[in-house]
C-alpha cells in the first residue's frame, strides 16, 4: 500500500526531516512532530486512506479530490483548504496545462495532494532532504507558495519574451507561421490567466487570514507572492493585447500589400484594355479590314500603340495613380 504516497516526512523544526511509509504514517501523532504528507489523489490507497484515516470531513474530501478545482484558499477553523496552479513543466506537457496542487493545513499537519509531478514540490522535498527545508507548517505554506510564483514568474516572461520577438518579426515577415504563432501566444496567455488571476486572489486572502499557525514573516512572505501574481496578471493581460496589436499590424500588412498588388494589376489592365480591343478589332474574320494587305501596316500600328501607352502613362502619372 504504497503506490499513492509520494513523500511522508516529519519536520524536525532545524531544517530537515524523517521519512514515514504507511504504517508510519498511520502511527504518528501530533507530538512526533510536524507530518507533511504529499499524495497523488488518483491513486486507490489515497482515496482509502482519506476515509478511512485522515480525519477529515467528508465535504473536505470531495474537495481534496474535485477533477478541476479552481485556486482559492478557505480557511476553516485554524486550518486552511488551499488549492493551487503551478506550472506544468513535465516533458512533452504545455506550461498552460497547469498542475492542481490541493493542499489541507492543519498547524501539526500537511496534507497536499497532485497527480501530475510538481517541481516546487519536488524541490521542497530536496531541501528536506538537504536540511535546509521548512521548519514549521507556516514556513512550508510559504514556501510552496513562493515555489510555485518562481515558476509562473519565469514562465509569463518567457511568454513576453516571444510577443517581443514576434512584433520584431512583423517588421520583415508576413507569412501564415507568424500568424500562427501569434494565435497561439495569445490562447496561451489567455489560459494561464484563466487560474492566475484567481490565485492572486487567494494569495491575498491567505495574507490576511486568522490562522495562528502563520507569522508575521509569512504573512509578509505570501502578501509579497500576491503581488508578484499581480504583476504576473498584468503581464499577461500586457502579452496577450501585445500579441492582438502585432495580429492586427499584421493583417493591416498583408491587406495592404494584396491592394498594391490589385492596384498594379487594375493600371495594366487599364493600359492594355484599349489596345487589346483594337487588336480584337483588326482581327475579326470579316472583309473591310483597313491596310491588311500592306507592308508597313504593322509597324503604324505598333507605334500607334505605343504614342497611345505613353500618353496614358503620363496621364495617370499626371493624376497620381503611378
Amino acid at each position: 500500500m504504497s503506490t499513492g504516497l509520494l513523500h511522508a516526512l516529519v519536520l524536525d523544526g532545524r531544517g530537515g526531516a524523517r521519512e514515514l511509509d504507511w504504517a508510519g504514517v498511520n502511527a504518528w501523532l501530533p507530538a512526533d512532530g510536524i507530518l507533511w504528507l504529499n499524495l497523488d489523489y488518483t491513486a486507490p490507497d489515497v482515496a482509502t486512506w482519506l476515509v478511512e484515516r485522515a480525519g477529515l470531513d467528508e465535504l473536505t474530501r470531495d474537495a481534496l479530490l474535485d477533477h478541476d478545482p479552481r485556486p482559492r484558499a478557505v480557511p476553516r477553523d485554524d486550518d486552511l483548504f488551499l488549492v493551487l496552479r503551478g506550472i506544468n513543466q513535465n516533458a512533452g506537457a504545455a506550461p498552460e496545462d497547469m498542475v492542481s496542487i490541493r493542499a489541507w493545513i492543519e498547524p501539526r499537519r500537511v496534507l497536499t495532494l497532485r497527480h501530475r509531478v510538481s517541481r516546487s514540490i519536488e524541490s521542497i522535498a530536496a531541501d528536506l532532504a538537504a536540511r535546509r527545508g521548512p521548519k514549521t507548517a507556516g514556513d512550508l505554506t510559504a514556501v510552496l507558495i513562493e515555489r510555485i510564483v518562481d515558476h509562473v514568474v519565469i514562465r509569463v516572461d518567457t511568454l513576453g519574451d516571444e510577443v517581443a520577438a514576434a512584433e520584431e518579426r512583423v517588421v520583415v515577415e508576413t507569412r501564415g507561421v507568424l500568424r500562427a504563432t501569434l494565435a497561439d501566444q495569445r490562447r496561451r496567455a489567455i489560459a494561464l490567466r484563466r487560474f492566475l488571476a484567481p490565485q492572486r486572489d487567494a494569495f491575498g486572502k491567505l495574507a490576511l487570514a486568522p490562522l495562528g499557525w502563520l507569522d508575521a514573516s509569512q504573512r509578509a512572505r505570501i502578501a509579497e507572492a500576491a503581488d508578484h501574481m499581480l504583476r504576473v496578471i498584468e503581464e499577461l493581460d500586457a502579452a496577450r493585447d501585445r500579441a492582438a496589436v502585432t495580429q492586427e499590424e499584421l493583417a493591416s500588412r498583408q491587406t495592404e500589400q494584396t491592394n498594391q498588388r490589385l492596384y498594379m494589376l487594375s493600371m495594366i489592365t487599364a493600359v492594355f484594355l484599349p489596345l487589346g480591343f483594337v487588336c480584337a478589332l483588326l482581327g475579326v474574320n470579316v472583309g473591310g479590314v483597313p491596310l491588311q494587305h500592306s507592308e508597313w501596316a504593322f509597324w503604324v500600328l505598333v507605334a500607334i500603340f505605343a504614342i497611345a501607352v505613353a500618353i496614358q502613362v503620363w496621364f495617370f502619372r499626371k493624376r497620381g495613380w503611378f
